[in-house]
Order: structure tokens, then C-alpha cells, then sequence
């Protein structure tokens, strides 16, 4: 897929930019307590290694907001300050080095609060993340549209940004979420007529792992084929890590991010005498972090594995007792079944010295 995103205002985030042709990057957020600095640094370094490139963390106190000074000192990747209700923890956030604040103004109370964030961000020219969930839309909003829908989430989020505008500033990025798929997709394709701002874009509790990822596959995959969005969060009730995996390999499947080995397997049928399915996680885990950009093929038989691997740089197929070793559909050896898996690292380990 060609890259034709909408251009949107360039923001910068720490020492990334966002928007414009830049490309889309990839969020988390910690499930660590944030006022644990040890906890949530180990965290923040296996999510940057994982390939995280904006990291989240909660601020629900001051303890909180203090502990970002030196959680900055020990990460490389830009930290955003997620804030609920108490605009003095956005200020103090900030003052403590916060590269960017997600807000819903709407939960932050009156104007003079708001103005206080927007003026202490202005002072720290860091960009402001306007957040609107469909679950907290506002409740005229909800009767004015006769229940949640895409239409009053856009208003609401247009409303939140002309406020911020209207105290004089534009360092926005905005995010509007929604646990409901084509409530969210059509969200972003009304939003993104009417706004110039970069989109942060997320199915919001998508649940577990298995079905989180199913739900931001198809919620992500059609936002961003329509050119919307740059920067992205898959949300899963599980090890963050997961959501940098799903993340990745959705922005690889689109065409938007390359590099890195893609591994396609068989399905197993009547003819498969090997365990193909342990034998494909086996290589997913080894493949993880070798910069190959490369197509790997996992085979269950030997009868069809060559033919069925043929669009594959490399692949491996199995038999009883004994497997082969694949290169562009040509069977290279025969190797031992128990033998498979490391034939295959040799071979990647030293794919450049070929």
C-alpha cells in the first residue's frame, strides 16, 4: 500500500515529529505504578526494545508527576503524562518534564483550570493530546444525537480543540476512541475533514489479547487505509508488549513500515507429521528481533511446503523424521526434523554473507 495520508500539522513530541509525511509511530502506555521509578523504567526499556517509540504513563498523583523527572533521565523514547480530572497534576507533570499531556478538558473542569494547563504547556512548548472517549461524551451531546455516536464524539472533540484555540493555542494532537469498531472508524473519517491536527489513533478497551487484536486489526487497518492517523496504540488487557507486536505487524501489512522478517505458515491439514504449529512459534520468537527484511516460510509437508513457499526468500518444510530446506521454492537439503529450527537460524544468522 502506497503511504497517502492526509497531511496534518507536524507536532513534536520529545525528540520525534509527528504529522505531515513523517512516518507513523508506535505507543504504548505502563500498567506499572508510575511512582514506582525502578518498575516503570524496566518497563519503559523492554517496550522501547519491543520497538515502542511514544510511551504513556498514568499520573493519578503528585507522587506521580514527580517520579517523570527521573523516569526522563533513564528512557530515550518521548513520555506522555495521561491526566484525569486534576489539572494541578498536568501542571506538575509538565514542570517535571512531560514531552507531551493527554487531557479531556471536558474532566477537567472550569475554563480558568483549562487556561492553567494550556498556559503552562505554551510556557514548556509541549503539545497537548485532546482526548475524548466515547464512554465519558458529554450527556447533551448523548441526548442531542439520541445516544453515543460518531457524530457527538467529533463535536465533542471539535469543541475541546476550538476552546484551547481560543486561549491561544495550537500545539494539539487529538484522539477520539471508541470500544466500538465502526463507531471509531467512522469517528476518524468525519474527524479528519474537519481538523488539521495529527491523530493519535486506538480502539479503547479492546479486551484480551486474542480479541483485542482482532478488534484493532480491523479498526486500525481501515482508519489507516484511508490515509488517517500517525501515531497508533493497540490497547489489550495483557503484557504491553503485545500491543507493540500487533502495532508493528499491522503497519507492516498495510505497506506503512518496513523491515523486519515476516513469517507465513500452513495451515495444518491430514497430510502434516510434524508439530507445525509449535514449529512456527518457535520461529516467530526466533525471527523477533533479527533486521532481516525478508519472507520466511514455515511448511507442514514436504509434498506441497516447496511449491507453497515459493514467493518466500527462505523456508523450511516438514516431513517424518526429516524436513527441507527451501530458497525461493528450490529444496536446497534435507536436513533432520530436529534440526530444522537451527538450520534455519544458521542460515538467517549469516543471510548477509551469502
Amino acid at each position: 500500500m502506497e503511504d497517502k495520508r492526509n497531511l496534518t500539522k507536524e507536532v513534536k513530541i520529545g525528540n520525534q515529529l509527528i504529522g505531515g509525511n513523517h512516518p507513523i509511530l508506535i505507543q504504548s502506555m505502563t500498567n506499572t505504578k508510575t511512582e514506582d521509578v525502578e518498575a516503570t523504567v524496566s518497563q519503559i526499556k523492554r517496550l522501547e526494545e519491543a520497538g515502542c517509540e511514544i510511551i504513556r504513563c498514568a499520573i493519578p498523583t503528585m507522587e506521580a508527576a514527580k517520579a517523570l523527572g527521573e523516569i526522563k533521565k533513564r528512557i530515550s523514547i518521548p513520555l506522555v503524562a495521561d491526566i484525569h480530572f486534576d489539572y494541578r497534576l498536568a501542571i506538575a507533570a509538565i514542570e517535571n518534564g512531560a514531552d507531551k499531556i493527554r487531557i479531556n478538558p471536558g474532566n477537567i473542569g472550569e475554563n480558568s483550570r483549562i487556561k492553567a494547563v494550556v498556559d503552562k504547556a505554551k510556557e514548556f512548548q509541549i503539545p497537548i493530546r485532546v482526548g475524548v472517549n466515547s464512554g465519558s461524551l458529554e450527556k447533551d451531546l448523548v441526548e442531542k444525537y439520541h445516544g453515543v455516536t460518531a457524530e457527538g464524539i467529533v463535536e465533542s472533540a471539535i469543541n475541546k480543540v476550538r476552546l484551547i484555540e481560543e486561549m491561544g493555542y495550537d500545539n494539539l494532537v487529538v484522539s477520539i476512541k471508541s470500544s466500538d469498531v465502526m463507531m471509531c472508524i467512522k469517528s476518524h473519517e468525519l474527524i479528519s475533514d474537519k481538523i488539521s491536527y495529527p491523530l493519535h489513533v486506538g480502539i479503547t478497551e479492546a479486551g484480551t489479547v486474542y480479541r483485542g487484536n482482532i478488534k484493532s486489526a480491523v479498526g486500525l487497518g481501515a482508519i489507516l487505509y484511508q490515509g488517517i492517523g500517525n501515531t497508533i496504540r493497540v490497547s489489550l488487557s495483557g503484557d504491553p508488549i503485545e500491543e507493540i507486536k500487533t502495532a508493528k505487524l499491522v503497519l507492516k501489512t498495510l505497506g506503512l513500515r518496513k523491515g523486519g522478517i515476516e513469517v507465513v505458515s500452513c495451515p495444518t491439514c491430514g497430510r502434516t507429521q510434524i508439530d507445525l504449529i509449535g514449529l512456527a512459534n518457535k520461529v516467530e520468537d526466533l525471527v523477533a528481533n533479527i533486521p532481516l527484511d525478508i519472507k520466511v516460510a514455515v511448511m507442514g509437508c514436504v509434498v506441497n511446503g516447496p511449491g507453497e513457499a515459493k514467493e518466500a526468500d527462505i523456508g523450511i518444510a516438514g516431513g517424518k523424521g526429516e524436513g527441507l530446506l527451501i530458497k525461493k521454492g528450490e529444496i536446497i537439503r534435507k536436513v533432520p526434523e530436529d534440526k530444522l529450527l537451527d538450520t534455519l537460524r544458521e542460515e538467517l544468522e549469516n543471510w548477509n554473507k551469502q
